[in-house]
């Protein structure tokens, strides 16, 4: 090795302790949520770091209740998705999330810290339920995409689920629906995230269980989500 490579690799390391100190800096600066933990909060920084510089998401915040109980819904288009939300919001989510995902090897501990709802589709999907339902009657506020995977609009028609609609009658929770475009890796779940984007959010008003019917309250979400305003207009 070259004398000029070991100045550089000294250099370097060297630099290495400075750089993550901004690092740790730089993502308690960011930090808005307090997860209960410190390093969770450190997270909760640097997925706010990540989203706003690195997918210049816009400047938006989650239309949240400053305390009670609420349910974020929003269109799925890729592994992105999630990160958004969490930049976006000024409270935790509790994201409900399909078990595979849940138990995907090394994610595990992050999913369980940061309070994720695992559901399991084929057997005892009711065991979800029951959780999401604790934590809206203790305040709290959950997370879902109601397509149920990544959709697409250029995707056939897909009907959401109603298990949003389902948790806002039962507890009388509002919904916020909340639409996502602008990603470059959209249709992908690992293309999502590392490929840069121009994220967006487009927040809606907070719709409240009481004022609508069941149908109806299923087809204005759906049409949020869907960004179809012909459909939006006509449930109002």
């Amino acid at each position: 090795m070259s004398s000029i490579a070991v100045v550089v690799s000294f250099l370097l390391l060297a630099l290495l302790p400075w750089l993550l100190y901004r690092l740790y800096r730089a993502c308690r600066r960011a930090n808005r949520v307090d997860w209960g933990h410190a390093w969770v909060n450190l997270l909760d920084g640097l997925i706010r770091l990540f989203c706003y510089r690195y997918h210049r998401l816009n400047l938006i915040g989650l239309r949240l209740p400053r305390r009670g109980p609420a349910i974020v819904v929003a269109n799925h288009v890729s592994g992105l998705d999630p990160l958004l939300l969490l930049a976006s919001a000024r409270r935790p989510l509790r994201f409900v999330i399909a078990r595979e995902e849940y138990e995907r090897f090394g994610l595990t501990w992050l999913f369980r810290a940061v309070g994720c709802i695992p559901v399991d589709r084929e057997k005892k999907p009711e065991q979800a339920l029951r959780e999401a339902l604790r934590c809206l009657r203790a305040g709290e506020v959950v997370a879902l995409f109601p397509h149920g995977r990544i959709h697409l609009d250029s995707d056939p028609p897909r009907r959401i689920k109603a298990g949003a609609i389902r948790l806002s009658q039962i507890t009388g929770a509002p919904i916020i629906p909340h639409r996502i475009s602008g990603i470059r890796g959209a249709g992908g779940v690992v293309g999502g995230v590392l490929l840069r984007s121009r994220a967006r959010i487009r927040a809606s008003s907070p719709i409240y269980p009481e004022e609508w019917g069941r149908d109806q309250l299923h087809t204005l979400v759906q049409a949020i989500l869907d960004g179809d305003e012909d459909r939006e207009s006509v449930a109002i």
